[in-house]
């Protein structure tokens, strides 16, 4: 969502209306509203890495869900659609091809959802994140551009003072796996004499119970359920145990951020686990599986990298080539290229 909202800011201050289409139950019906901008709503359920019951209700939505969106293009009558993939995307972006409204996806991960496979042969132009992904589209429609990161992650400059600091998240709502083995290894750092800070981003379900462990534990730090200002935190750390979405790393690369990546292995065809792989790759991060996360793995892990400063550095300095700036201008620069074009051709 948060690109979206991107790309959109931009559509508005260049004088364009945009309309959100989602659904009641995603983050977009609470987030689109909020930033002011105008939201439909389809029923539609995800297709990929589901149970077959909602493999069945999402089937059977389907049919409905594009009739609903093929009704939405014809009364909006937009120029242009642009896509961040995801089940939500996929009935808009078929009626969009059936009424030949010029697709403009964009995508974040190292191998495309679902919805971008199945109609990649139909897009005007694909924006994807990281040069591995291109292969999946069309030479000749298909750029590298990036996530639409917010600027002060790329101006972020590695902390110079204090004591070394582990940032740990799991995303907004925390992960379950990552609080288990952090409070594993909270003991091994005290016991050790490990002189470490860190702030641990839990979620709320178990805050209160892992901020009474944390400081029973003795350590420098804090676990809090949200972070607002991730830039803030990233800062102030000098290294990240996290999930690997598309966001995290998106901006774990723009502020050249080095970085412990244990991928959600249930994501849809475990596209964290190849966002990973790609950080890693170039040598900014180092990848542990969630089944084989401990406490003693992340102990030994981040004592590896501590005592190794300039092993961070030639981290921090492979992340730049995964570090592009200006995402969200190209893909408002390709809608409104792409808008011009089909109305040359209707005259």
């Amino acid at each position: 969502m948060f690109p979206a909202l991107a790309v959109a800011r931009l559509l508005r201050e260049r004088g364009h209306d945009t309309l959100f289409v989602g659904t009641r139950e995603g983050m977009e019906s609470k987030l689109v509203p909020e930033a002011g901008y105008e939201i439909e709503f389809i029923r539609i359920g995800g297709l990929n890495r589901v149970g077959i019951r909602r493999q069945l209700k999402s089937a059977w939505q389907l049919p409905t869900s594009v009739v609903a969106a093929l009704n939405l293009i014809r009364r909006w009558k937009p120029d242009a659609l642009f896509s961040m993939g995801g089940y939500v995307a996929g009935p808009v972006m078929m009626a969009a091809t059936l009424l030949t409204i010029p697709l403009i996806i964009m995508e974040p991960n190292a191998i495309p959802g679902f919805a971008n496979r199945r109609l990649a042969r139909r897009v005007y132009r694909a924006l994807v994140g990281f040069d591995s992904t291109a292969r999946y589209f069309p030479t000749g429609r298909v750029e590298v551009t990036g996530l639409p990161i917010r600027d002060v992650f790329f101006e972020l400059q590695p902390k110079a003072t204090g004591p070394f600091t582990l940032l740990t998240t799991g995303g907004s709502r925390g992960a379950r796996t990552l609080n288990r083995a952090s409070r594993e290894s909270w003991p091994l750092f005290r016991s050790a004499g490990v002189p470490i800070r860190i702030v641990h981003q839990s979620g709320t379900n178990e805050h209160l119970t892992l901020a009474k462990q944390f400081a029973e534990s003795g350590l420098q730090g804090e676990v809090v359920p949200f972070i607002r200002e991730m830039p803030d935190a990233f800062a102030n750390a000098d290294l990240v145990l996290a999930r690997s979405g598309a966001g995290s790393v998106g901006e774990l690369a723009a502020a050249r951020m080095p970085s412990i990546l244990v991928p959600l292995p249930f994501a849809a065809d475990d596209h964290q686990r190849r966002n990973a792989e790609a950080l890693a790759a170039v040598g900014g991060a180092r990848i542990i599986l969630d089944q084989e996360l401990t406490g003693e793995r992340v102990f030994k892990q981040v004592e590896e990298l501590r005592k190794d400063p300039e092993q961070l550095a030639r981290m921090r300095e492979s992340l730049r080539s995964l570090a592009r700036r200006g995402a969200a201008q190209r893909a408002v620069d390709v809608l409104e290229e792409a808008a011009y074009q089909k109305n040359a051709n209707v005259r």
